[in-house]
């Protein structure tokens, strides 16, 4: 009786075990058709950047493909806009798409699997063209992989060996074109805003272009009122895995870690995409 007993609470932690590990298989092996954002906008190389971020800010996305005779041959982001025209100190009506997209494309077949299409993301720097039969069907973003990431072995590693541990911070006065000019020069896409040297929010490249660019607002705004409050971090030691899940329950794409109540990093999405294709 005891022997039964003893196999009676060990068989179903067996299969659970089981049935855990069936199912980090086969997040890992999703397609990249199961995790891609279907719906796709597009611009023509010779709209504006203004017209690029006018419609990118009221879509709350963060690319436009390029496309010319219908055929898609580029890529522009909100990357671009911050790095060749506003830290350029340039006219967003006067520079076109065609002068700032980047191309060719980085592009992948809709049967690639997950970990594929995270290498190729690292690999060439970019958001992924999802094709299938030669068409045109998604588009696959940082974001999107992290919300799929599988709990293996590779999304234990912690967050501090992936972070980015110099942490760009400006005071609430400071005026957005100048915190605009800086990440574009930096090549980052956020600045942590802070309130007599204490870190209060964050403000990121979406914010300029939900909250000004897209609305033609003037960037002599204080950084302060456009900044996202309060912000949200999480300790160190966490694992890759667990900030996969705090952003995509949050909605955000950069978490600030902290140590005994003090900033130490900050890991962004694609420092997550990296983590997991090594």
């Amino acid at each position: 009786m005891k022997t039964g007993k003893n196999l009676d609470n060990e068989f179903p932690s067996v299969m659970d075990g089981a049935y855990k590990q069936y199912k980090q298989n086969l997040s890992r092996y999703k397609k990249a058709k199961e995790i891609m954002t279907k719906k796709v906008f597009t611009i023509n190389p010779e709209a504006s950047m203004f017209q690029a971020a006018k419609i990118m800010g009221e879509k709350h996305i963060g690319s436009l493909i390029v496309t010319k005779y219908q055929t898609p041959v580029g890529i522009v982001t909100e990357r671009d806009l911050l790095t060749k025209v506003l830290a350029l100190e340039k006219n967003l009506k006067t520079q076109t798409v065609e002068n700032v997209m980047s191309y060719p494309l980085v592009s992948i077949d809709s049967t690639t699997n997950i970990k594929e299409a995270a290498q190729t993301m690292i690999d060439k720097k970019g958001r992924l063209a999802v094709f299938d039969s030669g068409e045109l069907v998604g588009i696959i973003t940082a974001s999107d992989l992290i919300r799929s990431l599988p709990q293996i072995h590779e999304t234990q590693a912690k967050v501090d060996d992936f972070m980015t541990k110099i942490i760009v911070t400006t005071d609430e006065k400071t005026p957005i074109n100048q915190v605009a000019k800086i990440m574009g020069n930096q090549r980052i896409g956020s600045v942590i805003i802070t309130r007599e040297e204490k870190p209060t929010g964050i403000f990121t490249e979406r914010d300029l272009l939900t909250s000004l660019l897209s609305k033609d607002k003037p960037l002599t705004t204080q950084v302060g009122e456009k900044s996202s409050s309060p912000l949200i971090t999480q300790p160190s030691g966490i694992s890759i895995h667990q900030a996969a899940i705090t952003m995509t329950l949050k909605h955000i794409r950069r978490l600030p870690i902290t140590k005994k109540g003090q900033l130490i990093g900050i890991i962004t999405a694609r420092d997550l995409v990296e983590a997991y294709a090594k």
